[in-house]
């Protein structure tokens, strides 16, 4: 049966957010919230637990995966950024974006988009989301919580329980996030392209919603 955790969404129990790292490490799929919409998340190094998420959300390898990083320094780690690109992403992190980057040779090739070797990496601004990457002391590999046949993500933690119990290790209730997903941003060119409009503000970018 699938663990549930309650942590408290602006003041986070550490003994909780423990007990969530320790299910990451020991190779579990968890379902958490974060300042979109509730995500899947596995450590970036578990083969096995990255294909369960594939398998749960029947995603392909040319579907994006988002690395979910504490800071930015964490994504100049897996991700090439030059100078022009590092201004824009300290402009809008921590935030609801994704942003679209060539990844570098710290990701695995499993990972990365198959042709363009890309990645998606974001900085969440989600106190339980960012205290669970501080407790971990790595980036966790994520993609929203919406299930095939589904047209908009779980919204509600007992609603995923109800829908992927003994599918994943553990569920993390933060409270109610919300159906609007991040912005994605492809900044592998500039100037930045839209991909999705989400809830992340797009005038850091220059860009304006159609």
């Amino acid at each position: 049966m699938t663990r549930y955790l309650a942590i408290h969404p602006d003041d986070p129990q550490p003994r909780l957010l423990a007990q969530a790292a320790e299910a990451l490490r020991c190779g579990g799929v968890v379902a958490l919230p974060t300042d979109c919409c509730y995500a899947l998340a596995c450590r970036l190094g578990d083969k096995e637990a990255v294909e369960r998420i594939r398998h749960i959300r029947q995603l392909d390898d040319r579907h994006h995966l988002t690395l979910m990083c504490r800071d930015l320094s964490e994504i100049a780690q897996f991700a090439r950024v030059d100078n022009a690109q590092y201004r824009l992403l300290k402009a809008a992190t921590p935030g609801s974006y994704v942003f679209i980057l060539e990844g570098t040779r710290e990701l695995p090739r499993r990972v990365l988009h198959p042709r363009r070797k890309t990645i998606g990496l974001r900085v969440p601004d989600h106190v339980v989301a960012r205290a669970l990457l501080a407790e971990l002391g790595e980036p966790l590999l994520t993609t929203t919580l919406i299930l095939p046949g589904d047209e908009g993500p779980l919204t509600e933690a007992w609603e995923i329980q109800e829908r992927l119990d003994e599918q994943i290790e553990l569920i993390i209730d933060g409270g109610y996030c919300g159906t609007t997903p991040t912005t994605m941003i492809d900044l592998t060119d500039m100037p930045p392209v839209l991909v999705r409009v989400g809830r992340g503000p797009l005038e850091p970018f220059g860009l304006e919603r159609e």
